[in-house]
């Protein structure tokens, strides 16, 4: 139906919250215009906006556009000026709107008075023409009506002024904005679980830098990212106090900076956690958190004493295993939220994980959005290059088949048992299957000799990073066992004539892991190949260097295994990343690999533990499970 609104040829600006940007359009000469006003022209980007037609009726286009990042947007919209025939009313709108929360009210003692800034914002989305009012998707339903625009300008511009106010040096993206300001209206606090890679620590800091205390901050995380928070709190706010606590002389100040950042690990929390209990934190945040899904544990006893007026927890995975480690997150953030764990489990646990309920994982989502915020690679970073995912099947040996069958067969003929014995028996079997299948000196713990040849995925694993090295990529090579990552160093170094390949595990000092990732990331003559610990290095590092990943074993979840490849595809990555995961025909591998791609599609409810859920089946099943092949491809 016909609507009042203005003709075409005026220029129109609309914001567009996911590109952080202005986008001026409704001319063909609209980059010259713009120049020819002071203003810049932007670049070249294709919309979806609600538009008149030649009868000025409303309509969803593709609109041609200039699109003008927000940091240059704002001074041009702050000292715009311009006949009525050039710029429509959206134009004055927006430049009205950037006047009520803009930088220079942002500090001033107005900026308090929400009520009246929301009424006049409210009254200048009124003002703004019928053909400004929506960003919309493609089926032509609105994205962002003109009132959710103008709030995320809002949140946009106040975030951007107090991040530069505050002194934080790095350019922020959209989304990062958005997380900043998400994280600093939160009351009590609230879960930061946006996929890995997406750049929580940074979010984080700029929480820590725009919070106005005289308290000091605590940022626990494992202790292979005590350097890389130090690096970042340097890097990003270096004019934060920071303060180290962990080594063995480890001693909190009496007194600190206001603001002060002091970094300490998981380990000391549990062992000093009256120490840390006695200092009354601003702002405490918990990386990698999924430490304390078990608020039994001595560390999630030790989180949870910690005083605090604001509680983050951030984890790429908030459920890792069970729809319960939600649970404990949120009861660390907003105790009481979701009431006691049996409660919690009897609401939601039972229904969503056994049953699939669709209305009881609404009910959840409902309850938690407001305190939990995610945000995954393929909704936000639309320019990281692509994974490019392959399974290596592998054949086993004659030697492998035979220590594999041998294994298998003794473990039946002397009984697996029942009960919490039967469950260890059966543990114990599939980390010898999986060692067998890795190498048959790994399940023999003799490693003296020469290693090829007597195992097809450590002959295959060897045949790729070899022909990687020669094309002057890198690659980071994952394992969960140390010694089979100490097998592969030497035997690698040896291979590609260099020293022994550096191995990143839990025995290394922080200072030794830094000079690692230090090295790969930026030492040119430092070897291409970087092997790691699963565990050790599965979070919390930065490795865009390689080009490809390579898991050499399973730990069969599939949330732990992506963020151990997700230390690559991160921002910063620029290259497509190849991830190549080596699995043995016909073995235990083979089976759960199947397994595990039904798995990885549930992952965002719930990844439950395979290896407790083996130890469950009858002894008939488990045997087909785990009995190899008939024709599992000997080599």
């Amino acid at each position: 139906m016909p609507c009042d609104v203005e003709p075409p040829d005026l220029i129109q600006a609309t914001f567009v919250p996911d590109e952080n940007a202005m986008a001026w359009w409704g001319t063909g000469q609209i980059a010259a215009i713009l120049t020819s006003h002071g203003l810049p022209a932007g670049r070249s980007a294709t919309c979806r906006l609600a538009v008149p037609d030649r009868q000025r009726v409303i309509v969803a286009a593709d609109v041609a556009v200039r699109l003008v990042d927000l940091d240059a947007a704002i001074p041009a919209l702050d000292t715009l000026t311009g006949p009525d025939t050039v710029f429509g009313a959206s134009v004055r709108a927006w430049r009205d709107a950037l006047r009520l929360v803009g930088p220079g009210r942002a500090n001033s003692e107005v900026s308090d008075d929400t009520a009246a800034e929301d009424t006049a914002l409210a009254e200048l989305a009124g003002r703004m023409p019928a053909a400004a009012h929506a960003v919309l998707n493609h089926d032509g339903t609105a994205i962002y009506s003109a009132a959710a625009m103008l709030e995320r300008f809002r949140q946009a511009v106040l975030t951007r002024s107090e991040l530069k106010a505050a002194a934080v040096q790095a350019e922020l993206r959209p989304y990062q904005l958005d997380g900043v300001a998400w994280l600093r209206a939160l009351h009590g606090g609230g879960v930061l679980a946006d996929q890995m890679g997406l750049g929580k620590t940074l979010q984080a800091i700029g929480l820590l830098a725009t919070r106005t205390t005289t308290r000091p901050h605590l940022v626990v995380c494992p202790v292979s990212v005590l350097g890389n928070w130090r690096r970042e709190l340097a890097r990003f706010a270096p004019h934060l106090p920071v303060v180290p606590y962990h080594g063995p002389r480890r001693e909190l100040p009496e007194t600190m900076p206001p603001g002060s950042v002091v970094v300490t690990s998981y380990s000391v929390l549990r062992t000093d956690a009256a120490a840390l209990a006695a200092t009354g934190w601003e702002v405490l945040v918990l990386d990698e958190a999924q430490q304390i899904k078990n608020p039994g544990s001595k560390a999630g006893q030790a989180a949870a004493l910690l005083p605090a007026r604001t509680r983050i927890a951030m984890t790429g995975t908030p459920v890792e295993n069970r729809l319960e480690d939600l649970w404990a997150l949120l009861h660390f953030t907003n105790p009481g939220l979701l009431g006691t764990r049996e409660r919690f489990k009897q609401r939601f646990g039972v229904p969503i994980q056994q049953r699939r309920s669709a209305t009881a994982a609404a009910r959840l989502n409902t309850l938690v959005a407001p305190h939990l915020l995610r945000r995954t690679k393929d909704e936000v970073l639309t320019d990281l290059p692509p994974k490019q995912c392959s399974t290596v099947t592998c054949s086993l040996t004659g030697e492998q088949a035979r220590l594999y069958r041998d294994a298998v067969d003794r473990a039946f003929a002397e009984g697996l048992g029942t009960g919490i014995g039967r469950r260890g028996r059966v543990l114990a079997l599939l980390t010898t299957l999986k060692q067998i299948c890795n190498h048959p000196a790994h399940f023999l713990g003799k490693d003296d000799g020469d290693l090829a040849g007597r195992s097809g995925k450590f002959d295959r694993a060897t045949e790729m990073l070899t022909e990687i090295a020669q094309d002057q990529d890198r690659a980071l090579v994952f394992t969960q066992y140390r010694a089979m990552g100490q097998m592969l160093s030497r035997h690698l170094g040896q291979v590609l004539d260099t020293a022994p390949i550096p191995f990143l595990h839990g025995g290394l000092s922080p200072q030794r892991r830094d000079r690692l990732v230090e090295a790969f990331q930026n030492d040119d003559h430092a070897p291409p190949i970087l092997l790691l610990s699963l565990r050790a290095a599965g979070f919390g590092l930065n490795l865009t260097r390689a080009g490809h990943v390579v898991h050499y074993d399973r730990w069969w979840n599939p949330a732990v295994e992506d963020q151990a490849t997700d230390r690559a595809h991160r921002i910063g990555q620029r290259r497509a990343l190849n991830v190549h995961t080596l699995v043995t025909a016909g073995t235990i591998e083979d089976h759960i690999a199947r397994l595990q791609e039904r798995k990885r599609a549930l992952s965002d409810i719930v990844a439950g533990d395979t290896e407790a859920a083996l130890a469950t089946l009858p002894d008939e099943q488990l045997h087909a499970i785990l009995a190899l092949d008939d024709d599992p491809g000997i080599g």
